[in-house]
């Protein structure tokens, strides 16, 4: 099993207590941390204000994760997370790779297994209450993520057989 990593700035300020300002983005409230498995969906979730790091809210989530998930061997993160790979080998006995840009790149381009958790993100923002940040305590966020992730998943689940092979990409050439 392998899973990705990525923190998140609110788009909006937060009404509650716990906030910060992230300098590196320029962001006044909270940060979303979600870790997702190879299909986007959410292992786990934790909101900090945004001036905590990703690396160290990768500490925080990261033991609490391999706890639940022992069957998990890899995982990968962007830039923000360099530094983690001799922790995560000899701490918690997973492989971590970071996943950076080529040298020469310029502009955009949707780089391998980062796309993942930026698309479950997007999932996660048609959700309309996670899409500003109307929360007063970081534990009721992480609780509305959750929510839609799991109202996803049991949409997924409820599709008859003809949606799924439509959702499919077709095989046949025109």
């Amino acid at each position: 099993m392998a899973a990705s990593h990525r923190g998140r700035p609110r788009p909006r300020c937060c009404r509650g207590t716990a906030r910060g300002f992230d300098g590196a983005r320029l962001i006044n409230g909270r940060k979303r941390h979600l870790i997702v498995d190879t299909k986007g969906l959410l292992m786990t979730v934790k909101v900090t204000p945004a001036d905590v790091t990703d690396r160290d809210a990768a500490r925080e989530l990261l033991p609490e994760l391999r706890e639940r998930n022992p069957e998990l061997t890899m995982m990968w993160g962007d830039n923000g997370y360099t530094g983690l790979a001799d922790w995560t080998r000899n701490d918690l006995d997973l492989t971590f790779k970071v996943v950076k840009k080529p040298p020469n790149q310029v502009g955009f381009k949707v780089l391998p297994r980062r796309w993942i958790v930026e698309r479950s993100l997007s999932w996660l923002m048609r959700a309309r209450r996670n899409a500003r940040d109307y929360e007063r305590l970081p534990e009721h966020s992480e609780a509305h993520i959750t929510w839609a992730n799991i109202t996803l998943m049991t949409r997924r689940l409820a599709r008859t057989q003809e949606q799924r092979q439509a959702a499919e990409p077709s095989s046949i050439a025109a």
